[in-house]
């Protein structure tokens, strides 16, 4: 079994709820038939509007989308990857190895609760691999539990690239927020007081910069949907 997780970009004219059906309504059902399993679409749409001040973009036309799914082989990938197509500007997979520090079950077949933030991460260019991972995995995965409301945390590591001219991207972060944190820092970092939150955003940005190129960097909360 592999992991695949593609990102799709989409004009900003395209209203969220109509990206929402093309790839819920009519993109899963293909992907099935082409073999996927375990499929989750994550949109940009009207139920994350309040998180417009939290995104970071750089793509144009933006990253609109992300779309995971499981195969038995990802050599087998052709009619997915003609579904996903079909419904954005571009897209971009990648092959990944998933890990889940922060576990959580959303429903299946309707929006999950809270907003997902998809986060398209790169090493800092003078760190090894090794180090890199290092951080990440650990000195980071800490920092995020312990100053932030998440409730769920999906790490998706790249593997390799599965579509040409993708972004070289290391890794594609899930983490699952209260919708009250779009908007709102003290919510997104837990907290009651202004010293507390300096403190846990202070962190935050130390961990960041130790390991991640800022120069680089997408980040944009979504609606998630689990379709099994």
């Amino acid at each position: 079994m592999e992991k695949l997780v593609y990102l799709l970009t989409q004009q900003e004219a395209v209203p969220g709820p109509d990206l929402r059906t093309a790839l819920v309504d009519k993109a899963a059902p293909e992907l099935r038939n082409a073999g996927a399993m375990q499929i989750a679409v994550s949109v940009d749409d009207e139920d994350v509007a309040a998180g417009a001040g939290d995104r970071i973009r750089r793509a144009e036309p933006p990253i609109r989308a992300m779309v995971s799914f499981w195969m038995n082989n990802a050599d087998d990938r052709a009619g997915c990857e003609v579904a996903l197509a079909a419904r954005a500007e571009t897209i971009s997979g990648y092959l990944v190895a998933e890990s889940r520090p922060l576990l959580h079950s959303p429903p299946t077949g309707e929006r999950a609760p809270g907003a997902n933030l998809v986060t398209c991460i790169r090493k800092r260019p003078s760190l090894s691999y090794e180090e890199f991972f290092d951080l990440w995995n650990n000195e980071h995965k800490t920092v995020a539990l312990e100053t932030q409301s998440t409730f769920s945390y999906v790490r998706n590591a790249v593997v390799r690239a599965l579509t040409p001219d993708a972004h070289p991207w290391d890794g594609v972060v899930e983490e699952g927020f209260p919708i009250e944190a779009l908007g709102d820092p003290k919510v997104w970092y837990d907290c009651d007081s202004d010293d507390e939150y300096k403190e846990r955003l202070a962190r935050m940005i130390a961990s960041v910069k130790a390991f991640l190129d800022l120069t680089d960097m997408e980040s944009i909360p979504m609606s998630e949907y689990y379709l099994g």
